[in-house]
């Protein structure tokens, strides 16, 4: 995979005062995943985004919120001893590469999303033991909570699936479900309590068009089966919000339609300005996707022509969409508000 070395910003760390929380440090954004963060925008998927190329555009989209980056990894910050202040001043990143909304995906792989609440309910306790529980607490309930996850628990229901070499049933469906939503619930009830009241989610894209599955048909075709059980999980999400808001007082969410936005991309994706909406820029093999993006993998000429980086993550260019049409794009994208209008409330 082509990766970039992570470098944690010092100078900026250690020009933080004493009183990390000043004036204009009104909101803070945390990351979850497949992602959880407070602070920005970034999305894991099944590997580690190659290069720069994250799910969103993480230059454009934290200074659309009123920030100049977006946070750093957990684990990086506290390797630094810069979790505090940066957790106060600008945001942690709690994302894991290939985990999801289950902890049995990818498990022993991964921190799962569960185990990244947990991080984060450490993560507070050190932030009041520097500036105090009623700070923190003003501070968290003016922050933007992300938390996209999903993708990942598809891909495995659907390879344990094809290794038994079986058909899902209604009651395996149910059952799947009923696990997500479950701990979608749990996770959203636990950051809830800790603080957190406005919550940006991004549901599954259709993972079935991804060119790693698309490679796996002969025609090079979508698997309509998966994204049908995308779009089932997505519209249970949506109830699932709908019902948790009203017992949560205070509680604001925005739910970004990644899947409705993918498909009318692929449905016209020359208006946009892509010229590939099958394969992937970095890989090699049929799509780009029989071979991993690696340092010495074929890359095709303009990567911002292309929907896809590699073989699962979309490209730069197509991130920078989506966290515009997130942010203050056509209503049809986000409901019941738009992250730019969530993070304007109160």
């Amino acid at each position: 995979m082509r990766t970039d070395n992570i470098i944690v910003d010092e100078e900026t760390a250690d020009r933080q005062t004493m009183d990390p929380i000043s004036a204009d440090q009104r909101k803070c954004i945390l990351l979850l995943v497949g992602f959880f963060s407070v602070k920005s925008f970034l999305r894991s998927s099944d590997h580690m985004p190659t290069s720069s190329h994250f799910f969103v555009d993480r230059v454009n989209t934290p200074k659309t919120l009123g920030f100049d980056k977006s946070p750093l990894a957990y684990f990086v910050l506290k390797a630094h001893n810069k979790l505090i202040p940066s957790s106060i001043t600008r945001g942690v990143s709690y994302a894991s590469a290939g985990s999801g909304i289950l902890d049995s995906t990818h498990a022993g792989k991964n921190v799962p999303l569960s185990q990244q609440v947990r991080l984060f309910e450490s993560t507070k306790a050190e932030m009041e033991a520097k500036v105090g529980p009623r700070a923190v607490g003003e501070l968290l309930g003016r922050s933007f909570f992300l938390v996209g996850a999903g993708s990942n628990d598809f891909f495995v229901f659907a390879t344990e699936l094809a290794k038994q070499n079986k058909t899902a049933t209604q009651s395996d469906v149910a059952a799947f479900y009923g696990s997500l939503l479950s701990n979608y619930s749990a996770t959203i009830t636990g950051l809830y309590e800790l603080g957190a009241r406005k919550f940006g989610i991004i549901n599954v894209g259709p993972v079935g068009c991804v060119p790693r599955v698309r490679v796996l048909n002969v025609t090079g075709a979508c698997a309509n089966g998966m994204n049908q059980l995308a779009a089932g999980f997505d519209a249970a999400l949506k109830s699932l919000l709908a019902g948790l808001a009203p017992k949560l007082p205070g509680l604001a969410y925005s739910l970004a339609d990644s899947f409705g936005l993918t498909e009318d991309t692929f449905a016209n994706p020359m208006a946009l300005g892509f010229a590939s909406s099958d394969s992937a820029c970095c890989g090699s093999g049929r799509l780009g996707a029989q071979g991993e993006c690696t340092p010495t993998a074929a890359l095709c000429p303009d990567r911002d022509r292309y929907i896809f980086w590699d073989s699962v993550h979309p490209s730069q260019r197509s991130a920078m969409l989506g966290a515009k049409a997130y942010y203050d794009g056509p209503p049809r994208y986000t409901t019941p508000i738009t992250f730019k209008q969530l993070a304007a409330t109160p």
